[in-house]
């Protein structure tokens, strides 16, 4: 360790031992003062504490690094490989086995590029390397790149290329084993071991930057690429279909860049789509064709070229024409909006009603395909309307096997459904898309079982699910985390997984597969469990739910995400994704044994089922709490790097800074603020105090359960990064008195008036009365949490047994994020202190100096510095860019001040900015990901 960052652990350990005499004492914000003070008297600048957050960045980026090793280990390729080279009793279970996928692996675009691409691939070979404990990854630079639509899907496809490669030595050892064990039957051997997704550059849900011609873009380059890949699988043992499909790959691409132009020229988007839907020799719209050649060809060949074909064949079937199936995703009212124009334009029908659902579903029966083209796509206005015509088209001209999702975001009522499916049927394309309801809010987890009750009655809907062989429906954690915290939405998750486990056996669809997509995060606070591989696969689909579908005779389908820049480092390097595949083949999570004994989670639901309803109104009173609004969002998204394309919230003014809602911040920066003011609320908060008057009871239960025990080891893990203390030290920095007295003993006359005007302008802030009560709130419920924790053997501190340890080294941990904290809080004083010392300047475009005050409070720092540059320009015409004959004495210099005011000032608030933002990246880490 770094010897200042050895003495800083020591200085905090010490500060820490004043609470015992003094409880209210704040170590973490003392030390911060001690920093504030060194920094303000010039002792120590910016640039050592630059070199501090260099040290405690590296050792957030070997944190990452050492996640992925100890979820993942062993790297090794051929000890995983040997996971698969298992045989069974005979080829028949076997082939069943492999017959169809063990997962569905999704990777989404969600705004999680915590790392730089240079740091991640740092971290990534060194979880690959094994080098997880020396400084390998630090010299990777922290220097962000701006994060696009673009970027983004470049990134997936590089890990889905990865995931792919690592499927294939899969497969290939599985053929290789097959023809060990079953030498007369392995040729026929048709293995999915996963199959893969993407919805990068289809997901309109909240997004206005996706138009029809960026998903047709991206389709085409996928095809092309994945074209390419085939080819030079093939370039040696078929050199006939690799040459077919290499002169594919080009007239693809080709397409794809006619598709990369601006097509609201109609004549470039005529040109474009008559390229695109003629007939040319190199088109190819199927695979069906060659995957039998190959398959023939395999018959005839040698063992090693048998194998060689046949792998490319598995991965044909298992992707199609493109890097992996796609999803397209709209948001519930954009399809509501869309279905009143064919059914409602007066818009006199509640779609709520049971009238709307009889007017839908005879729509529905009545609909009868249409012919579209891409000009009907490019006047149409609808965005749900358009997602249809664009999955029209790929299905007619780019790839005609691989079915394709539709998500629907917010989707409460079995009518959205339907409606999706009137346009899938309306467009002639009901027969390769999956309608796929996503429940995540409030009302659609509480909701969930009659919507699929009602929604699964349908005779329409019933037939469509027979003729797709599957029935579809998306979990949210992340969402349904914000709204009534981790731990109960994961629990009512798995209730509805079980309610839809029952009304498929109830309406008779036991002969088709259910698909379950399990939409959750890299973070605890978005369902992510960070305990083990076992946990993390188990969180979201439980072996409970498992059973219920066993038992009633349906296939079970599972999906999973992985979101963005944090997800895609599990598939980061070849043997990272080789590694994660095998670890989910050991933990495979559509299995369950159903003759496994109800666990008593589920047996003693007078205590469960209370018991989650408790912590689900404890995290309820936050969620709708003035207080905890306030304070979360008491520095806007400021603490935040930006992590993606998307925009984390809607632009707003200063006013409505002041009374931001949770509702208006999506579930990732929420869960990311939490992260970095210190306290995993979503997670922790509600456990402690719903067991306060059955506490025996609730102990006994958590210990005996497999689930409940499961739930602990979450808990113990956020517990063991969790600070009360931070919460209540950033509410410190709005407090009047303490500005007012910092100088009061004269060890900072420097600063005197620079505090006193804080102090003034601070006395009516709301924002310290809000964190001290947040933090009052949290140790209330804290010391409810510790009382219940003494109860269960082990919970406090057993290192092993049925807990495992809640985190390596987690007093340094601990440490670490503290004097990160405290570098954070000294950097923020900082910031504040050059503010209020900028001189007065005049009103200019309605923004006043105390608006620019405000801005920096509330960490809109670019606005605040955009602002004092327009009020202090240092950038002039010169008197020398004229050709004047004349002589003159002014300007004399007298007024070059700004130039002071710029270095003074300006770039000092700026430069500690940027220290806020990598401290953010830092204590990220430390947590696991990005929000």
């Amino acid at each position: 360790m770094n010897p200042k960052i050895a003495q800083l652990h020591d200085r905090l350990r010490e500060l820490h031992g004043r609470t015992r005499d003094t409880p209210l004492f704040n170590p973490v914000f003392q030390l911060g003062l001690d920093f504030s003070r060194q920094l303000e008297s010039g002792e120590i600048g910016l640039k050592e504490i630059d070199g501090l957050v260099s040290a405690l960045e590296c050792e957030g980026l070997l944190a990452r690094a050492q996640k992925l090793d100890r979820m993942l280990s062993p790297m090794e390729p051929e000890a995983n490989l040997d996971v698969f080279r298992q045989d069974a009793d005979d080829f028949a279970a076997f082939a069943d086995k492999w017959r169809h996928p063990l997962i569905h692996v999704v990777f989404t675009a969600h705004p999680t590029f915590l790392l730089t691409p240079a740091q991640s691939r740092a971290v990534a070979q060194a979880a690959s390397d094994g080098q997880v404990n020396g400084d390998n990854v630090c010299t990777a630079p922290h220097e962000r790149t701006q994060i696009t639509l673009d970027s983004e899907h470049d990134a997936a496809m590089a890990a889905m290329s990865r995931a792919q490669h690592a499927r294939d030595r899969i497969v290939r050892t599985l053929f290789e084993t097959a023809r060990e064990s079953y030498p007369g039957e392995w040729k026929t051997l048709s293995p999915m071991p996963v199959r893969l997704a993407t919805w990068v550059g289809y997901d309109m849900d909240g997004r206005t930057d996706i138009g029809w011609n960026t998903s047709i873009r991206y389709r085409l380059s996928e095809k092309a690429e994945r074209l390419s890949g085939y080819a030079a699988s093939l370039a040696e043992v078929a050199p006939a279909i690799a040459a077919r499909l290499a002169a594919a790959a080009e007239h693809t691409g080709q397409m794809a860049a006619l598709f990369a132009r601006d097509l609201s020229d109609p004549a470039l988007l005529g040109q474009s789509a008559n390229a695109l839907t003629s007939d040319h020799p190199d088109k190819l719209v199927s695979l069906s064709p060659v995957v039998a050649e190959l398959e023939a060809a395999a018959q005839d060949a040698d063992d090693e070229t048998a194998i060689a074909l046949l792998t490319v064949a598995a991965a044909m079937k298992a992707d199609g024409l493109g890097m992996g199936w796609i999803h397209f995703r709209v948001n519930s009212s954009q399809l509501h909006n869309a279905i009143r124009r064919r059914l409602d334009p007066e818009s006199k029908l509640d779609l709520s009603s049971q009238a709307a659902l009889g007017a839908i579903r005879q729509a529905v029966q009545q609909a009868r395909p249409l012919r579209t083209n891409f000009a009907a796509l490019a006047i149409e206005s609808s965005t749900a309307i358009r997602q249809f015509l664009a999955m029209q088209q790929i299905l007619k001209h780019i790839d005609a096997d691989a079915p394709i999702r539709m998500l629907i975001a917010e989707c409460e009522q079995p009518q959205t459904v339907l409606a999706a499916l009137y346009f899938a049927k309306l467009f002639g394309i009901d027969d390769k898309v999956d309608v796929s309801p996503l429940f995540e809010t409030e009302t659609a987890l509480e909701h969930g079982g009659r919507f699929l009750d009602a929604l699964l009655a349908e005779d329409e809907y019933r037939a469509y699910a027979r003729q797709r062989g599957r029935v579809c429906i998306q979990t949210g954690f992340s969402d349904a985390g914000r709204f009534v915290g981790q731990i109960p939405a994961s629990l009512a998750i798995e209730r509805l997984q079980g309610r839809f486990a029952d009304a498929m056996k109830a309406n008779g669809l036991t002969d088709v597969a259910a698909l379950i997509f399990n939409t959750h995060g890299e973070s605890m606070g978005r369902g992510a469990h960070p305990a083990s591989m076992k946990d993390r696969m188990e969180w979201p689909l439980s072996p409970w739910a498992r059973r219920r579908f066993v038992r009633a005779g349906i296939r079970l389908e599972p999906e999973v995400s992985f979101q963005g820049g944090d997800g895609y480092l599990w598939f980061g390097t070849p043997e990272l994704a080789l590694a994660t595949l095998t670890r989910i083949a050991e933990n495979p999570p559509g299995q369950a044994d159903p003759a496994v004994p109800t666990d008593q989670f589920y047996r003693r639901t007078d205590l469960s089922l209370d018991f989650y309803r408790a912590i689900r109104r404890v995290q309820n009173m936050h969620l709708v709490s003035a207080t905890y609004s306030r304070a979360i969002t008491a520095f806007g998204l400021g603490l935040l790097n930006d992590t993606g394309s998307r925009k984390s919230r809607r632009q707003s003014d200063l006013a409505a800074d002041r009374k931001m809602s949770l509702r208006q911040i999506r579930a990732i920066p929420h869960n990311a603020i939490l992260q970095q003011l210190g306290y995993p609320v979503n997670v922790i908060a509600g456990f402690g105090t719903a067991a306060d008057t059955n506490r025996e009871d609730i102990a006994a239960l958590l210990s005996e359960s497999k689930r409940g025990q499961q739930l602990v080891r979450l808990l113990r893990s956020a517990d063991a990064l969790a600070s009360i203390k931070t919460v209540a030290a950033y509410g410190e920095l709005f407090n009047s008195a303490y500005w007012a007295s910092r100088p009061y003993r004269g060890t900072e006359e420097h600063l005197t008036d620079a505090c006193l005007s804080l102090a003034e302008y601070l006395t009516k802030d709301d924002r310290i009365g809000a964190f001290r009560r947040l933090a009052s709130r949290l140790r209330v419920d804290a010391m409810h949490l510790h009382k219940l924790m003494a109860a269960i053997p082990g919970g406090l501190r057993g290192p092993d047994g049925e807990w495992g340890a809640p985190l390596a080294d987690r007093e340094h941990k601990r440490r670490s994020i503290g004097v990160l904290q405290a570098l954070r809080l000294a950097l923020l004083q900082h910031m504040f202190l050059k503010a209020v010392q900028v001189p007065v300047f005049s009103r200019s475009n309605d923004v006043s100096r105390e608006d620019v005050l405000e801005m920096v409070f509330t960490l809109r720092i670019e606005d605040a510095l955009a602002q004092l540059r327009r009020a202090f320009p240092t950038s002039f015409p010169s008197i020398g860019d004229f050709a004047v004959d004349e002589a003159s004495d002014y300007p004399d210099g007298g007024d070059s001040g700004y130039q002071a005011i710029r270095r003074e000032f300006i770039d000092p608030i700026e430069q500690a900015y940027a220290l806020v933002l990598r401290i953010g990246t830092a204590i990220a880490n430390e947590f696991g990901a990005h929000g």
